[in-house]
């Protein structure tokens, strides 16, 4: 498809900590866009905060997302065969009359104990989706559905993992799928999360295939992200610590409050991306022809918690030390998530670990919690 350079986008979950800089990168770079809520109660932070962009932001309500109701993931018994779950309409009325659909909001949690709580919606919402896409092709001309990495990378069930994963996008996360197709609701919480990923991506784009090629084509087509763990300051309500949520509290904690040890502090490796390079890496796709039917790792770095202290510390001596004296060839990293076909694809230009330290502390100043 040619690129999209104007016109309206539809955000879901659009108050959410991702999809709330995507409204902002998309709203600064000319794009009309709808936003998706479950409550007008949600609307108000976002309104005042994007005020200056008047009428190209509005929002609509969509209370059901997910379409529970009365279906079953029937994915998760076969990891390559995926049903067509019903079409229950919840994004037809906000699909109508948009140009393109970004699919941001899903369910994120590794706390989950029944893989249906998890999988069931992360499925279900992005099938739903694609299937109100399908409705309005006379005007629908990319779609965008979010992934992970965790959809990306294979972890050990072990703690056997001597090297580092290399992974790019041509890799899946099989395992993680089997584990919870195997123990059920036994299933290890973080991949039941995991497999969320892998099922909800997988469903997209098998739908994007069989449609695809059927007679007549597809009058859209698909681009997914996958981005590690997300951090940097927020633009989406969060007027309390107690309420701050998004992966960026876990950042608030680690670092400003000091709440890591250990292992976990110096030795335990992980990859990162700052949230507003994600949210710009979804502007670029859209303006960028070559990005349809691609799949993107979204990835700024890599780091140990103690990493990030150091940065932090350039800039506020309110940080706990932790353990400066750490020795970085210690630290194991499971895997190195390869972002080279968003540079050369997309021209993204990753901000640094002081960038993202330095704004995420400013923010913090202005919210009273440093």
């Amino acid at each position: 498809m040619p690129a999209v350079v104007s016109g309206k986008v539809l955000v879901t979950g659009a108050n959410g900590y991702v999809a709330a800089w995507v409204l902002e990168d998309l709203l600064e770079n000319g794009f009309a866009v709808r936003g998706t809520v479950r409550s007008e109660s949600k609307t108000a932070h976002l309104r005042e905060h994007l005020k200056a962009f008047g009428e190209k932001l509005e929002f609509v309500i969509v209370d059901d997302m997910t379409g529970v109701r009365n279906s079953s993931v029937e994915g998760i018994q076969d990891p390559n065969s995926y049903p067509a779950f019903p079409q229950d309409g919840a994004f037809d009325e906000a699909a109508a009359g948009v140009d393109v659909i970004m699919h941001i909001a899903s369910p994120v949690t590794s706390a989950a104990t029944d893989p249906e709580e998890v999988i069931g919606p992360a499925v279900r919402g992005t099938t739903s989706l694609l299937n109100s896409a399908l409705k309005h092709q006379a005007t629908v001309k990319r779609v965008f559905v979010m992934s992970s990495c965790a959809a990306v990378y294979t972890p050990s069930l072990s703690d056997a993992q001597e090297k580092t994963a290399i992974v790019d996008e041509k890799n899946w996360n099989e395992v993680s799928v089997e584990h919870v197709k195997e123990k059920g609701k036994e299933a290890d919480g973080m991949h039941i999360y995991r497999a969320s990923k892998v099922l909800a991506e997988r469903a997209a784009w098998d739908l994007y295939e069989r449609e695809k090629s059927r007679e007549g084509g597809l009058g859209w087509d698909l681009v997914t992200m996958c981005p590690p763990w997300v951090f940097g300051p927020v633009v989406h309500e969060a007027p309390t610590l107690e309420i701050f949520g998004s992966t960026q509290s876990l950042w608030y904690n680690n670092v400003v409050k000091g709440e890591v040890k250990g292992d976990a502090l110096t030795k335990a490796g992980y990859e990162w991306v700052d949230v507003r390079d994600l949210a710009r890496a979804h502007t670029l796709a859209l303006v960028t022809p070559a990005a349809g039917g691609e799949r993107f790792i979204i990835r700024g770095g890599r780091a140990v918690w103690q990493d990030f202290v150091n940065a932090a510390r350039k800039f506020s001596d309110k940080i706990p030390a932790g353990d400066p004296d750490y020795n970085p060839d210690e630290a194991f990293f499971p895997a190195r998530f390869i972002a080279d076909k968003s540079i050369r694809i997309l021209g993204m230009n990753y901000r640094t670990m002081d960038e993202l330290s330095k704004d995420s502390l400013e923010d913090f100043v202005t919210r009273g919690w440093l």
